[in-house]
């Protein structure tokens, strides 16, 4: 495990965009429960700890994922979504499903989730080939119960909003997207710490395919001006 975050605060990468975030006092958020269908995410995590909340940036199965397996074996207090992936995980049985939309914030405990924009798209196939709307894809804000505040991007493009995000909410670490092709690449990533004021950034969703060609290496250089500090944890591996 690795120090450089501070406040107390653990956030394990699972693989792709799947981060586990554990609080000071030891509450667990898990992020786009993509963990044991996940190539990226190492065998011995494909049995988690009991997870608090579950929040889902959006209805793609490389997020999405996984969820109704979570929530059976660890028995979160909230699932938290955009309305309509809400809607369909009230159908497919999750009772603790909370819907929301860009904007709002819900608390789980003294756990803060704002949802925040995205640039992407989302729908939800199941499995008998049925595609769903799933609503707009969103990023998070957790705030933690002392205040310490992470930033999950979801998938998304860099947009010019992102300057706002940083100024409402001064994000001490920020999870972004540099895969490319389906997202953003390191440039688009750097271009993203900047407008939110981040210094500080783990990158996801890249290496689980071919096509996501972007990679922390690239980020450090386009981030090298700005100062930019790129902390790439391996699958599974632990930052605090």
């Amino acid at each position: 495990m690795t120090a450089v975050l501070g406040g107390g605060t653990r956030i394990t990468w699972l693989g792709h965009a799947t981060t586990l975030i554990e609080s000071a006092s030891g509450v667990r958020v898990l992020i786009d429960p993509w963990v044991m269908t996940n190539p990226s995410c190492p065998v011995a995590w494909h049995t988690l700890p009991q997870i608090d909340v579950v929040l889902i940036t959006h209805g793609h199965g490389d997020h999405l994922g996984d969820v109704l397996k979570v929530v059976e074996l660890t028995h979160p207090k909230a699932v938290i979504a955009v309305h309509e992936i809400a809607v369909w995980l009230e159908r497919n049985g999750v009772t603790v499903a909370r819907g929301m939309n860009r904007g709002g914030t819900q608390h789980v405990g003294d756990i803060g989730v704002t949802m925040v924009a995205a640039v992407h798209s989302s729908s939800i196939l199941d499995g008998d080939g049925t595609l769903h709307p799933g609503g707009e894809a969103c990023g998070f804000v957790v705030t933690l119960e002392n205040g310490y505040r992470v930033y999950h991007a979801g998938d998304t493009d860099v947009f010019g909003d992102m300057a706002l995000i940083g100024e409402m909410f001064h994000p001490d670490v920020a999870l972004l997207p540099i895969g490319d092709h389906y997202t953003m690449g390191p440039t688009g990533a750097a271009m993203a710490a900047k407008l939110l004021g981040v210094h500080r950034v783990i990158p996801i969703h890249w290496g689980t395919f071919p096509a996501l060609v972007g990679n922390p290496d690239a980020l450090r250089v386009a981030g090298a001006a700005q100062g930019l500090v790129v902390l790439s944890p391996q699958p599974g591996e632990t930052l605090s």
